[in-house]
């Protein structure tokens, strides 16, 4: 079955690009392969934005729709900001019940980095240059972002790396692409292809010296980038050498159809030498160029002066090329979505069986307080089970830091009444936040890894329980980690009412709606007065399997009170017992 696939670009779609030639590329291949593919994409060109005002008005998205004007950045590039467009572009996600929603180059400030943060279904992201990575973003801003992308991708080591110093998480390489079939090789004629970048003209001169001396061959200099300095061409091969513009795929195509051998710029077009390679050039690309660059012209030499060696090495370039054509890399793309789709869970809102504990009363359950166990927590369990019930709770679930005393003591204190209490502990991992076992028999030990903790709690029967996992002002797992870890994950804390900024809890709330894990709160009280400030309401369960069955149709309940009050409580809780 084919997906609903979109695709945003930050660069006009009505200019030429490196990054819109793999987007382009990608899109065909993912069609051909039965996909339904739209690319978003900001444009120079009036006719596109109307075209694509139009679609939105009627309530279609077609192949392409066109949003915003792009806004320069640099003298070469143009890149759609966000102002202006968010209305435009929330319209086009709503309107194309994507599958997945895939950004390119998303380091920028652009629309393709707010499709991202703001697409409510899987997401990937592909970095394809090294330059193309703005100032560090805040921590803040970081770190949302990589909880709403499940794929990274780069489309070389270089822009993993670079990626990765800003985003850090699990990359995967994906070809650049080139079509193979339009960069094919013809009838080659004795050309030399000289890439020219700022800064690298002292190849080109190199290349030009060596041609006194070979009459037979001619030199194109290809301009990859606009106001890229000429260089001085001797008088005396002005007749075989000539400069070309190679930004167009056309022109491109028809000079490297041709040419025999291709000197590319340290640095330069990624995607100009791949094309190079698929149309079967030779390349003359030796180690120190950069610094040396009379070696360019001594490969070049060595290829001229030697037929079998530079036919040899075209062969050897196309088979390279082929690996890297566009329907290689719509097959690891296919892969990447669906392997990233899998990680969204079945609808947890309905189910065949109906409300499986419908015919049990509804009761109030907090997942989340402390004891005295607990080093920062005063509560004793008689005084939690009593001012439990007073309040009208009909569980709770006690989870105190590293240890497992407090909810025996509560567990035994609570028998004989209607409250339910689950025995549990938050435990915190060796670097990776912390986690809660619900329904455990036995103290977890703390200090392990987030993998092994979670065993710890399967090897109890006991539940997965992720408190706080947006809370940056504490330690908390990565987004990496989350998403590595959602199989093993039962219950996702939606609501902690003690968390200092609210956009916490919302966040958590989308990763909880995006991957359809089922949905937990807490009031995390440290001291009586903020017990059931957050909880869920629920059907009566009894045991493990019960409680899973009744959060399917279980609703978050918000009832917070001032966090200055119940700190400044707790504080004063700590301070007494210190006296005392």
């Amino acid at each position: 079955m084919g997906l609903r696939i979109c695709l945003v670009t930050p660069f006009s779609w009505s200019q030429p690009s490196d990054v819109n030639e793999h987007v382009r590329g990608a899109a065909d291949s993912l069609r051909r392969r039965g996909h339904t593919v739209t690319v978003v994409a900001p444009s120079t060109r009036a006719a596109d934005l109307l075209d694509g005002r139009r679609s939105l008005q009627r309530g279609v998205v077609g192949d392409v729709v066109a949003i915003g004007a792009a806004v320069p950045r640099s003298l070469s590039e143009r890149v759609a900001l966000p102002v202006g467009v968010r209305a435009n572009l929330a319209a086009t996600l709503a309107l194309g019940h994507f599958d997945v929603v895939h950004g390119f180059e998303p380091g920028l400030p652009s629309l393709s980095s707010t499709a991202l943060l703001e697409a409510e279904t899987t997401t990937a992201a592909t970095f394809l240059s090294t330059e193309r990575i703005a100032v560090p973003p805040r921590k803040n801003q970081r770190a949302k972002f990589l909880a709403r992308v499940d794929a990274l991708l780069g489309t070389s080591a270089a822009a993993v790396e670079r990626a990765s110093e800003r985003f850090p998480g699990d990359y995967e390489r994906i070809p650049l692409g080139v079509d193979t079939t339009a960069f094919a090789p013809a009838k080659k004629r004795r050309v030399i292809v000289v890439e020219l970048a700022p800064g690298q003209s002292a190849i080109a001169k190199s290349v030009l010296r060596l041609l006194k001396s070979e009459p037979e061959w001619e030199v194109l200099l290809a301009r990859t980038a606009p106001l890229t300095r000429r260089p001085t061409i001797p008088v005396a091969v002005r007749s075989r050498a000539y400069i070309r513009s190679l930004l167009k795929p056309d022109t491109r195509r028809a000079a490297l159809a041709e040419a025999a051998i291709f000197v590319p710029a340290p640095g330069g077009s990624a995607r100009l030498l791949l094309e190079a390679r698929s149309s079967g050039c030779a390349i003359a690309d030796p180690a120190g160029v950069a610094t040396q660059p009379e070696l360019a012209a001594a490969a070049v030499g060595r290829l001229i002066d030697d037929d079998a060696l530079r036919e040899r090495s075209g062969a050897e370039m196309r088979s390279e090329a082929l690996a890297a054509d566009f329907d290689r890399v719509a097959e690891r793309l296919e892969q990447v979505y669906e392997r990233i789709r899998k990680r969204r869970r079945g609808t947890t809102a309905h189910h065949d069986d109906g409300d499986p504990l419908g015919e049990r009363d509804w009761i109030v359950v907090d997942l989340h307080m402390h004891t005295h166990r607990s080093h920062d927590c005063s509560i004793h369990p008689q005084a939690l089970v009593d001012h439990a019930e007073s309040e009208g709770l009909g569980a709770i679930a006690v989870t105190d830091h590293n240890v497992f005393r407090g909810a025996l003591e509560t567990v035994q204190l609570a028998r004989g009444r209607k409250l339910i209490v689950i025995p549990g502990e938050e435990v915190k991992t060796d670097n990776q936040g912390e986690v809660i076992g619900l329904f455990l028999h036995e103290e977890i030990p703390r200090g392990m890894s987030f993998a092994d903790t979670i065993e710890a709690i399967r090897e109890q029967d006991g539940i997965v329980y992720v408190p706080h996992p947006f809370d940056r002002m504490h330690a908390i797992p990565s987004p990496a980690t989350l998403l590595r870890h959602l199989p093993d994950i039962d219950v996702l804390e939606v609501y902690n009412a003690r968390l200092l900024f609210e956009a916490y809890n919302d966040e958590a709330l989308r990763f909880q709606r995006k991957y359809r894990l089922l949905a937990g709160a807490g009031s995390d009280a440290h001291v009586l007065q903020g017990v059931g400030t957050g909880a869920l309401r629920m059907r009566r369960f009894d045991g493990p399997e019960e409680f899973l069955l009744s959060l399917r149709t279980a609703e978050v309940l918000r009832r917070p009170k001032s966090l200055a009050y119940l700190q400044s409580l707790k504080w004063a809780a700590q301070v007494k017992e210190k006296v005392l």
